[in-house]
């Protein structure tokens, strides 16, 4: 190699780092994860965003190798971004943390193209772990939420269902769910009626807060 020529692979140069965006509304938590996986010699935080709305422009701007999504996010939910990246940002491999290990988030993760999902109770040294695992083409799930999914199976919701419950969240009418959706009145009904059955509850407010607290919305 001539004088001045770039250092390649294999040549004693350091290995490119790998690039992370961190999607997580909470300003103090995303600080300190960006902080701590920076501090990894072989990982670079490239982008931040507080809103699933942001998610996949950041993506496109800053080409992460590694997105470590939350799912709640205000604006838009990080399965549903994710589900976009994978189309949008074939290269970008999604590593969902959340707060909230429920099966139901689970087997949607992995219908969305996932590559991992881990509850952030962890220590930092296991994320980065984590990280370094998917970026190699490997599947990481939290082992106990793995079994709780298993066990619990899948969602009984259809997917029209669950964009009906998701319209009710906010203690939406029925004519406001039917606009917001563009169905009649009584297709909502009989959408939310079907829903209330599944999930075992009373009203529709009760099917919505038992169908979060299993993952299914």
């Amino acid at each position: 190699m001539g004088p001045g020529a770039p250092e390649g692979p294999g040549d004693g140069s350091p290995a490119a780092r790998t690039r992370l965006l961190l999607a997580e509304d909470q300003g103090m938590m995303r600080g300190a994860l960006a902080l701590l996986l920076g501090l990894e010699e072989d990982m670079e935080v490239v982008a931040q965003v507080a809103s699933g709305d942001e998610i996949v422009p950041a993506a496109l701007a800053a080409r992460p190798d590694v997105a470590l999504l939350d799912i709640e996010l205000p604006g838009r939910s990080g399965l549903d971004a994710a589900a976009e990246l994978r189309t949008r940002c074939p290269g970008c491999r999604v590593l969902i943390l959340t707060t909230f290990g429920r099966p139901g988030y689970l087997r949607r993760a992995m219908e969305a193209g996932a590559a991992g999902f881990l509850v952030k109770d962890g220590p930092v040294e296991e994320l980065a772990v984590a990280v370094r695992r998917v970026l190699a083409g490997e599947t990481v799930v939290d082992p106990a939420l793995a079994a709780a999914a298993l066990s619990a199976g899948p969602s009984p919701l259809t997917a029209r269902e669950g964009d009906v419950l998701r319209a009710a969240v906010d203690g939406a009418t029925v004519s406001d769910i039917a606009g917001a959706l563009r169905l009649s009145e009584s297709t909502v009904r009989n959408y939310l009626s079907s829903a209330i059955g599944k999930t075992g509850t009373r009203n529709r407010m009760e099917a919505v807060r038992e169908a979060r607290s299993r993952g299914w919305l």
